[in-house]
């Protein structure tokens, strides 16, 4: 049992910092091409796979680590952002530099928690030795 909980929790967190990373590489091309005339903006989707995964734990079912590998492998990808009439939006500036920074605290919290989990397991190993 502590096995399968260790392997998906380090599974999660590790998507979750490539997700983070993705969206920091979007939120950047976004900021650099602010100006650029008939640039697209970009975001990161993710949420066709996060619906899969909340309508399987909706139905009591669990996830495991081969589950959000698979997750992982489908990816996380950047696609346009367009308006409700299908046409590219233009980049806000202030609304990209507000979710950078907003990503960056998401990014820092995911790296201490996976310092946390990491600190856990090296104490059950060094215990386990005494």
């Amino acid at each position: 049992m502590t096995e399968g909980i260790e392997a998906i929790t380090q599974a999660s967190l590790s998507l979750a910092l490539d997700a983070a990373s993705l969206r920091h590489q979007a939120i950047a091309r976004n900021i650099a091409n602010a100006g650029t005339d008939g640039y697209t903006p970009v975001d990161v989707g993710f949420s066709a796979q996060m619906d899969s995964a909340r309508a399987q734990l909706a139905q009591g079912r669990s996830l495991d680590a081969r589950q959000v590998a698979s997750m992982a492998e489908e990816g996380v990808r950047m696609q346009p952002v367009v308006g409700t009439d299908g046409l590219p939006v233009r980049v806000q500036l202030d609304s990209e530099v507000a979710r950078m920074a907003q990503n960056a605290v998401h990014y820092q919290a995911l790296l201490k928690g996976l310092s946390r989990h990491m600190a856990i397991l090296s104490t059950a190993v060094s215990d386990g030795k005494r």
